[in-house]
């Protein structure tokens, strides 16, 4: 073996190109759906579309296939169409603003994705969030023994992935409190207000959202709220639904992991990729939507006060809210979850049997459906949306469930059914795994719209009547951008 050659490939999908399965050796620990493109740690280069020769065998390296990026760039457009259609205000859109938002997303997805200096950055910290869950395991099994010695038995979810809420609560708050945290939110709030010339307050709580989560982020610009217009109000509670808090970041990433370290961090470094693209996506479409029509205050403050009590205080009271953010999970799984099963018992008993549908659906998705049922139903309105996302259209039906259900119920439910598809090889192309991670990286669902009236209306009663008007266009909102997002993605992991 000529040990000078590597291949070097993306971490999207789970193939290998035929040159490394051949020789069942792993070249630098990354790979590319479906073609993979090599390098030299020498001198002599070898690229796409040509051959490469190592030892006695030639290896084609494949030409980069333009298909997914053309409809990529078709699914965007439609996105954006839509988004226009519905806008309160299209004669006052800023299409600079669209087209610099646009830009950056694709942009930090390129640097990401594609540069290995970044790759390897974000697969470093998705490497030490994987160090951080295994220290949340620890600590669990600590406190509860058997019942967290095995992350995916009957117990698993309760007493091993809940507890990684109040770990992960509680280190944020160190870290905000020590103003490292605060610093990051601080360094891309300036990114946003500089590269789409966003007002302070709404770029912070953009880049606030990406970090702590939607209730937190409006803690973050509280001394603006009171002067914010309707337009940097739908900013907020956009950007809160696009994105996901640091805490269920690991969660999901435990989830998703099935307790394989590779996998885990592979899905951490998508997770985290997918909140920080969506920032700017979030933004895109909030100003889509509901247009500036007042001036512009671009002014960016450090509004971070560390907390008077200390650091042990902060810990403490991380600790606190971790609990009850904890508690709040795993009632509403139980609450959604029986739901689900109560909603896909009276459909499939009182229209799949007595229609026959029952039988159908199994005999046309193949079994992956098994009756005519909510969930089922929950596929079919989504599809359309898997389809334009990326999705291969054997697929579509399976991960447009999963888009009903983050819309309709909750994204926890969402991203364990998709462990569970993904464990029972129920997706026909790999990427669909992969794709559906990105789209489903955000809290836009209908609880979160409840949650963001009650908790920004508690900081500032005043904003109450804009946080009740929109509600549901935000929700919306946040659903297109976590799509922008995965439309990226999917052109970039071909």
């Amino acid at each position: 073996m000529d040990t000078n050659w590597a291949i070097y490939c993306d971490q999207f999908g789970y193939r290998r190109s035929s040159f490394e399965t051949s020789h069942n050796q792993d070249y630098g620990g990354y790979w590319r759906y479906p073609n993979c493109f090599a390098y030299s740690r020498g001198s002599t280069q070898c690229g796409i579309g040509s051959r490469l020769s190592v030892g006695s065998g030639s290896y084609p390296i494949e030409m980069y296939d333009w298909i997914p990026v053309i409809r990529a760039a078709f699914g965007l457009s439609a996105l954006i169409l839509l988004c226009y259609g519905i806008s309160e205000r299209r004669d006052r859109i800023r299409w600079s603003l669209v087209g610099y938002g646009l830009a950056l997303q694709i942009v930090l997805a390129i640097l990401i994705l594609r540069v290995p200096f970044f790759h390897e950055a974000t697969r470093s910290v998705s490497w030490f969030f994987s160090k951080l869950v295994g220290f949340s395991n620890s600590s669990a099994a600590f406190v509860f023994g058997q019942l967290a010695s095995d992350g995916t038995g009957a117990f698993g979810f309760a007493f091993n992935v809940l507890p990684t809420i109040i770990f992960f609560s509680a280190l944020s708050a160190i870290l905000y409190y020590l103003r490292v945290l605060s610093l990051i939110v601080f360094v891309f709030a300036w990114l946003l207000n500089r590269s789409m010339r966003l007002s302070g307050a709404e770029s912070l709580a953009a880049a606030a959202n990406v970090f702590i989560g939607q209730t937190e982020a409006p803690l973050v610009i509280k001394p603006y709220l009171k002067s914010m217009n309707r337009s940097e109000v739908m900013a907020l509670m956009t950007g809160g639904m696009a994105t996901i808090a640091g805490g269920v970041l690991a969660v999901y990433m435990n989830v998703l992991g099935g307790g394989s370290d590779t996998e885990t961090i592979a899905f951490g470094q998508h997770l985290l990729t997918a909140s920080l693209l969506s920032a700017p996506a979030a933004m895109v479409v909030s100003k889509m939507l509901v247009p500036q029509v007042e001036s512009l205050d671009a002014n960016l403050a450090f509004p971070f006060d560390a907390a008077s009590g200390g650091l042990l205080d902060a810990a403490t009271r991380g600790t606190t809210d971790g609990i009850k953010l904890a508690l709040n999970v795993g009632g509403m799984l139980l609450a959604f979850t029986g739901l689900v099963y109560l909603l896909n018992w009276m459909v499939s008993t009182g229209v799949g049997e007595w229609s026959g549908l029952n039988s159908w659906v199994v005999s046309v998705t193949d079994g992956r459906f098994e009756a005519f049922n909510f969930s089922f139903l929950l596929g079919v309105a989504s599809t359309p949306f898997a389809w334009l996302i990326g999705v291969a259209w054997e697929d579509c039906l399976i991960v447009g469930q999963l888009l009903g259900e983050r819309l309709v119920l909750n994204e926890f439910i969402s991203y364990l059914n998709l462990a569970e598809f993904q464990a029972s090889g129920v997706f026909r192309d790999s990427r669909s795994a992969v794709i559906a991670t990105y789209a489903l990286c955000g809290f836009a669902n209908l609880t979160s719209v409840g949650i963001q009236i009650g908790g920004i209306s508690t900081l500032e009663p005043s904003q109450r009547p804009n946080l009740l008007k929109l509600g549901l266009r935000s929700l919306f909102g946040g659903m297109v951008a976590c799509y922008m997002t995965a439309i990226i993605a999917s052109a970039l992991m071909t």
